[in-house]
């Protein structure tokens, strides 16, 4: 799977699954663009870049709250200024957080659903006129088997990931055959995302998977290099789940 000349930019790739998804598609050959939110700095996302730039890859770093709008207006606006149009877009960024319902902080559940599901709009939204303007491209969300299966104590993150498949779906409707729309549904991921997630729920998660275990980022990131390249030219509306057989959908 081959890359070479095309521009992506994926949100939230500082660190994580992100950082992941942006060295796979800078290895396959494509100038990325490495977004971080503001209140992380940047020292993450100059490591993502040098070590991209380091590997003979190019890389640039872009600051954004993926929950402002106008903030994501400008980065889009610069990373087309400065690198091009953008021909894959990996919506990424998100937030996870534990609590039933019931007590529940109602910040919590719009703090959520800002991030993980607005934040996928705002970056389409800003991304797409120039990717139908220039007659292709590739967008894929970052979704969750939990938008499928849902999770105990993370209705939120559930209704959000939810939401982002059924936008994925919707979309996809909306631009084929000239942008391809596609989403990514992991199972839990050893990441920094779980830490707020209780040591119980992690172990009683993966003693569940037919897999046996948690996954990891290089179980992810090969499906969205894949999403993003032309062998799956054919693959809209998808929602593809390298989740250790945790939906089976």
């Amino acid at each position: 799977m081959t890359l070479d000349g095309a521009n992506a930019l994926v949100t939230g790739s500082s660190r994580g699954i992100g950082r992941g998804i942006a060295e796979g598609l800078a290895d396959a050959g494509a100038a990325v663009g490495v977004n971080y939110p503001p209140h992380e700095g940047s020292e993450d996302a100059d490591e993502v870049v040098d070590g991209i730039e380091r590997a003979g890859g190019s890389a640039s770093a872009f600051e954004a709250d993926v929950s402002d709008a106008d903030a994501v207006e400008s980065m889009i606006d610069a990373f087309e200024s400065t690198v091009g149009s953008i021909d894959v877009l990996v919506n990424n960024a998100g937030l996870l957080t534990q609590s039933p319902l019931a007590e529940m902080p109602v910040e919590m559940w719009d703090e959520t659903i800002a991030v993980d599901l607005r934040g996928v709009f705002l970056a389409t939204r800003f991304a797409l006129p120039g990717m139908l303007e220039s007659g292709g491209g590739s967008i894929i969300n970052v979704a969750s088997q939990l938008g499928i299966i849902g999770g105990d104590e993370l209705v939120h993150y559930s209704a959000a990931k939810g939401g982002v498949i059924a936008m994925t779906r919707a979309l996809a409707r909306e631009v084929s055959p000239t942008v391809r729309v596609n989403a990514v549904a992991p199972g839990p991921v050893r990441t920094a995302l779980l830490d707020d997630i209780s040591d119980e729920w992690r172990e009683a998660k993966a003693a569940e998977l037919p897999m046996g275990r948690l996954g990891t980022v290089d179980d992810v990131v090969p499906t969205v290099v894949f999403l993003a390249s032309e062998e799956s030219g054919y693959y809209t509306g998808q929602t593809l789940s390298p989740d250790g057989g945790d939906a089976m959908h």
